[in-house]
């Protein structure tokens, strides 16, 4: 097996990886097992009922995971409040609302479980959850409006053709919200981003920089894989990404074949990602011959690529080295800092409140955007590590919002408390929401915007 683990080098670790937890059995390296998705047992209902009350008999024993998501407290409260306060004899149809508020951010497995394999216990707490959304996806029971907004790349071609509409329509306090919360349930205060009025594939193919010459890094390659978001809602992370990177002498070009079905993944519809895998994997595998690194430039879909593509078609050759050769946009400037140098840069004296998103801490590399912006002299990044409470598309439903808003609490003031010039995080989600928390939360400034940490390499450089 091959859990598609890297080091910071950027080279695979076939069957360990570098980890934090501490493993009460065996001191030997945490592991993942490949996703199952095409076996007939994985949809066998009365094997995941079971498999669910064993694990979360395990974790109501342990409570590490208490301050994570929303899916432990709703657990513990599930059997204490219970009468036999054991899972033993509880109703299955109770499990379904620990289910749904699991926003696969993958840290209980990541960074609290002691039980990970190759423990015997064998916990994988998210992608169980992943599990039972797959068998309740392969009965019809994802809803309309989950199905509907996993379809981004639609979702997003119509939006820019109808900009001016669309961001009408999604406006806070606009008129539409009310109606949309009705419809489809997105509650009427939650933020929703804006479309661009063109796509960054089209928008940035003919203003993109020639590589700088005189740079360290002249010679090399990325392919920024722009994703939905990035390519049709916020493009101020990919115009700086892109600015970055060709001063320092990197040659760039911008791809977009498809989504890389993390909003499908959370819906369970697991076949749909793996043929979404195989195609994305056969566009860059050219690019990939010719020398390309690929760089997304949203940390949830650098996650599927390095990682959730590989346990799900581990013998693909296409998607194995789509992984080898995937970068999150912060790693790939500090790697390119390691290996080749980076043209220098002014000093800048500002603080820096960083948060660390969940799917870039997911990824094992250490807090990248942390390392990358210690490059520019005299900036004073300060890191926090607690969760947006966005996670993807589940913070925008109106059952969710309220709890959304509670979970990004402590990280929105841990970020504002000492009024930090700028913030950012390295979830284009995460950013806005954090902003919103704040001032949902009545926090004295409130920044304009927090967006990625490129952006600070980008005004470093006078960008």
């Amino acid at each position: 097996m091959d859990p598609g683990v890297r080091r910071d080098d950027g080279t695979l670790l076939s069957d360990q990886r570098e980890s934090s937890n501490t493993m009460e059995e065996s001191l030997s390296a945490p592991i993942r097992h490949p996703i199952a998705w095409q076996d007939e047992s994985f949809y066998d209902e009365a094997a995941l009922d079971t498999e669910l009350r064993r694990v979360f008999d395990i974790c109501h024993g342990c409570r590490r995971c208490f301050n994570l998501c929303d899916s432990f407290p709703t657990l513990f409260d599930l059997i204490d409040e219970s009468e036999h306060e054991d899972v033993e004899h509880l109703d299955s149809a109770d499990f379904k609302p620990v289910v749904d508020a699991c926003t696969l951010c993958d840290m209980c497995f990541m960074a609290k479980c002691p039980y990970v394999p190759p423990h015997s216990f064998d916990l994988d707490f998210p992608h169980l959850m992943l599990r039972h959304r797959a068998v309740e996806h392969a009965k019809g029971k994802t809803s309309f409006a989950d199905k509907e907004l996993a379809k981004t790349d639609r979702n997003g071609k119509l939006g820019s053709m109808l900009s001016g509409l669309a961001n009408f329509a999604t406006k806070e306090g606009g008129l539409a919200r009310p109606v949309m919360q009705a419809v489809v349930g997105i509650d009427k205060r939650a933020y929703l981003p804006e479309f661009a009025d063109l796509p960054l594939t089209v928008k940035a193919g003919p203003t993109i920089p020639r590589p700088n010459p005189d740079a360290p890094g002249f010679g090399r390659k990325v392919a920024l894989y722009a994703t939905c978001y990035g390519n049709f809602n916020d493009q101020t992370p990919g115009d700086a990404a892109i600015k970055v990177l060709t001063h320092n002498g990197v040659e760039v070009r911008v791809e977009h074949p498809e989504c890389c079905g993390m909003p499908k993944f959370e819906n369970g519809d697991l076949s749909a990602v793996a043929s979404a895998a195989e195609r994305v994997a056969a566009h860059f595998a050219p690019l990939i011959a010719e020398g390309y690194d690929i760089v997304p430039l949203t940390t949830s879909c650098s996650l599927m690529l390095k990682f959730e593509w590989p346990l799900m078609l581990p013998g693909n050759a296409a998607i194995k080295a789509l992984s080898k050769a995937t970068f999150d946009l912060s790693q790939y400037v500090v790697l390119l800092s390691k290996q080749a140098g980076l043209v220098p840069i002014e000093a800048m004296p500002s603080s820096i409140a960083v948060h660390f998103a969940c799917h870039s801490r997911a990824q094992n590399m250490g807090p990248k955007a942390m390392d990358m912006l210690r490059l520019i002299p005299e900036a004073k990044p300060v890191l926090t590590e607690r969760c947006s409470g966005h996670g993807g598309k589940w913070g925008i439903f109106k059952q969710n919002f309220d709890t959304a808003v509670k979970v990004g609490r402590p990280a929105a003031r841990a970020m504002a408390k000492d009024n930090p010039d700028f913030m950012v995080s390295e979830c284009p989600l995460a950013g806005p929401h954090l902003k919103q928390v704040m001032e949902l939360s009545g926090v004295e400034k409130v920044p304009d915007r927090v967006g990625h940490p490129i952006e600070i390499m980008a005004r470093a450089y006078g960008f």
